[in-house]
């Protein structure tokens, strides 16, 4: 029996392998999130800094709320943003308290991708997913520049005919007190502004 590229990639993730996939931002390299070995893979592949928190993908509203303890402002966001490119970053629940992803062990940031290939993988549970590139380089547009980079270090590529030429999605912290724009994509600071607005001015950490 054949299997497909769809079912080899969620079984190399499920086995904490890595796995590449397109999102609707850019390209992501990632694994379960609950494996600390295929965690720090991902961290090695990207030579990536471990005091930088590898953000979780979802299918659905209700499996980041398994993973993310979600207040008024989190659920206005997710309700207007979700499935989209806006990242946020919320207090852990249980489930994720053990989950290896660098950065702050009592956060988490969470979302849920607008791209159909990316949810039939995240179908079968959540991800830990980051852009697909060394640290500090810009994110693979191309399955040639994705084997590239990784190489065998990656199990499985799921890759579109078309280069993938998106941003990566903003990230909004919830989980410090004041919201605070960590990373502004296509969804801008302004337009989230909108949402909170019992937030006053959204404090933006790229000027602190």
């Amino acid at each position: 029996m054949t299997t497909s590229p769809l079912e080899a990639a969620v079984a190399a993730a499920r086995r904490g392998a890595l796995i590449v996939l397109p999102t609707d931002t850019v390209y992501g390299v990632g694994t379960r999130p609950d494996d600390p070995a295929g965690t720090a893979a991902v961290f090695a592949a990207k030579e990536r800094p471990a005091d930088l928190t590898l953000p979780v993908l979802v299918a659905s509203v209700e499996e980041a709320r398994r993973l993310a303890v979600f207040d008024e402002r989190a659920d206005a966001v997710a309700a207007a943003c979700w499935p989209g490119p806006v990242t946020i970053v919320l207090p852990r629940t249980q489930v994720a308290a053990g989950f290896d992803l660098g950065g702050d062990p009592a956060t988490i940031g969470v979302r849920v991708p607008d791209h159909p290939l990316a949810l039939a993988v995240l179908a079968s549970g959540p991800l830990a997913v980051t852009s697909a590139n060394r640290s500090g380089e810009p994110p693979a547009t191309t399955c040639d520049q994705l084997l590239a980079t990784f190489g065998d270090a990656v199990a499985v590529y799921l890759c579109e005919e078309e280069a993938l030429e998106g941003r990566s999605s903003t990230v909004l912290d919830l989980a410090h007190g004041p919201a605070r724009l960590l990373r502004e994509g296509d969804v801008t600071a302004a337009a989230l502004a909108r949402l909170l607005p019992g937030e006053g001015p959204l404090l933006d950490s790229r000027s602190s």
